[in-house]
């Protein structure tokens, strides 16, 4: 956020970004910040909230930061798109704003990692900024675009899916190349902010990733994986989710929640 009156959309790594990402950055950027000038509603428009759900989950992440005041509308949408059950919503703080006055306490050097991969690939609409959610390792928007992220979401391709098999997680085909990716989220989180854009503000954040292990799928055969006992075990974690990810914050074929292990 470099300013309060418009979204942030400064990269932390901007001479590491190539021109291509950052043009239709600086255009959504625009976008966002005429939504603020002419007072967008946190409340879905009848059009928008009839879309139709996807027919498998789908994966949103939201990168985003206490230090942001752009994204509390983004996260008061992922909490709705998680009410919805048809997506797998998650918040993934980041850490490149906690130079300006406060340290987010949800965030995570992991989520900075993944960001800066999606925005090298070279998604339509990725760079590092904030909020920008990606769906489903495919596109990005900035995460408080209703409208723009329902159409991503219903556009999601899917061609696999995840199974339960006893203890394991199973997909539905060979994935070489590919990773089944373990998630430890706590399903909400208050934070109350004392300094920095956000100051004497409580916000609230759904879905946050606490801590996450990858299990690399074979060159051949199937993928499939136990989740990982650090994972299961995490403090502060009361929901687990599983995706079958290309590796190297690549395309997202598959996710879907799961329950942990019985001990």
């Amino acid at each position: 956020p470099a300013a309060s009156t418009e979204p942030a959309v400064e990269c932390r790594c901007a001479r590491r970004i190539p021109l291509k990402i950052l043009l239709p950055l600086f255009s959504l950027a625009l976008g966002a910040a005429a939504a603020l000038l002419f007072g967008p509603s946190d409340r879905p428009s009848a059009a928008i909230a009839a879309s139709t759900p996807p027919a498998a989950p789908v994966l949103v992440e939201l990168f985003t930061s206490q230090g942001c005041s752009s994204c509390p509308p983004a996260d008061r949408l992922l909490e709705r798109l998680d009410a919805e059950g048809s997506v797998v919503a998650v918040s993934r703080p980041v850490t490149y704003w906690d130079r300006l006055g406060w340290k987010d306490t949800l965030a995570r050097a992991a989520n900075d990692a993944l960001q800066d991969r999606y925005a090298r690939r070279g998604l339509p609409g990725a760079g590092v900024y904030t909020p920008e959610a990606v769906v489903p390792g495919s596109a990005a928007a900035v995460g408080s675009d209703e409208r723009a992220l329902r159409r991503m979401i219903g556009a999601a391709p899917s061609d696999a899916a995840l199974r339960l098999d006893g203890g394991r997680v199973v997909a539905s085909r060979s994935a070489a190349g590919a990773e089944l990716r373990f998630l430890a989220i706590a399903h909400r989180a208050s934070v109350d902010v004392a300094r920095g854009e956000n100051g004497n503000r409580r916000l609230g954040y759904t879905n946050v990733v606490l801590a996450e292990a990858a299990a690399p799928c074979p060159a051949s055969g199937a993928c499939a994986a136990e989740m990982p006992a650090a994972i299961a075990g995490q403090r502060g974690a009361d929901r687990w989710a599983v995706l079958l990810q290309d590796r190297a914050g690549g395309r997202v074929h598959a996710v879907r929640w799961i329950g942990r292990p019985a001990k």
